[in-house]
């Protein structure tokens, strides 16, 4: 197995389904590690020994191993693609509510917004995908719609959907998304009904999708912007470039710059065990295993993608 990096665009002598067989056996034998997500009640539930990986490459084949077509609550994956429909509503003004800062804080925090103004950190904490999930439903008519069908386009899946238990779970519980919409209103950064907002939001959260889903949805990412699976432009090459690099410095929250130390890939992941994941130019790749850490992501995902970028020398450093 390759330990060294190599031109990431160059696969000649991997043999990707031996290596995803390799990684799956390794994660099973280390089943029962990490926490679910209990303090949404829905995905408390959910069976930690689950273990899927998928990686789909610009040429439309898909390797997979494991639960990689079991569907699971994608919870903060869904950042992306609202920052993707975001930026194509408003371009670079987005930047004008919501920073591109690493936080260095958990993904729920009210901490910094106090001190900078209602101005969210980064995208991909709940506060900044807050202020997204705002500029989307400005921006679309049917912004609901709108997402599921941006979904289903990218992943060439037409039953993707959401899961209304969880969404309501969502509701339920989301004391701190509440108190954290108020308060970016309070300084003028939501336009929309806070109720709206948190609406769209919890929507977004309780999409279900499983690892081949998610992993041909963000091949656009390693495709300058276009959709190998649609054939459409989603966003520019430089658009493409800017959401990878937020993905690289903000997508595992306050656990960024650890992961890009131990993966070195442009990820996002959800407190429903996903990650995604993007080797420019290559490919997609999703991981779901249910058990977190202690910084709400994957911890076997993460392992998964360390593995992966270790046997295959595919990070991008």
């Amino acid at each position: 197995m390759h330990e060294t990096p190599r031109n990431p665009r160059d696969l000649t002598g991997l043999d990707l389904d031996d290596i995803l067989g390799t990684i799956n056996a390794e994660v099973r034998q280390r089943f029962g590690e990490g926490r679910v997500a209990d303090y949404i009640p829905s995905l408390a539930d959910v069976p930690r020994d689950r273990f899927g990986i998928a990686l789909a490459l610009l040429d439309g084949s898909v390797h997979e191993a494991g639960n990689a077509r079991e569907r699971f609550s994608i919870q903060s994956i869904s950042k992306v693609y609202t920052l993707t429909l975001a930026l194509e509503a408003i371009g670079d003004e987005l930047w004008k509510r919501v920073d591109r800062e690493p936080s260095g804080d958990p993904f729920n925090s009210l901490i910094q917004l106090e001190h900078e103004k209602g101005i969210p950190r980064n995208p991909f904490m709940n506060a900044g995908a807050l202020v997204t999930a705002d500029v989307v439903l400005s921006g679309f008519d049917a912004p609901e719609r709108t997402l599921l069908e941006f979904l289903r386009k990218r992943s060439g899946n037409p039953e993707v959907g959401t899961d209304e238990v969880v969404a309501r779970s969502e509701r339920e519980s989301g004391y701190r998304n509440v108190a954290l919409a108020n308060f970016i209103r309070s300084f003028g950064n939501l336009h929309n009904d806070v109720q709206d907002v948190l609406d769209f939001y919890y929507l977004q959260c309780s999409l279900r999708m499983d690892c081949v889903d998610l992993a041909r949805s963000v091949q656009y990412l390693a495709n300058a912007g276009r959709c190998p699976v649609s054939g459409e432009r989603v966003t520019s090459a430089e658009g493409t470039t800017r959401i990878n690099s937020v993905m690289m410095t903000a997508g595992t929250y306050d656990a960024a710059g650890d992961f890009a130390f131990y993966v070195g890939l442009p990820a996002k992941s959800g407190v429903g065990g996903g990650i995604v994941a993007v080797v420019p130019h290559v490919m997609g790749l999703c991981v779901w295993s249910p058990g977190l850490d202690e910084k709400g992501n994957s911890l076997l995902g993460r392992y998964a993608l360390h593995r992966f970028t270790r046997m295959t020398g595919l990070a991008v450093f």
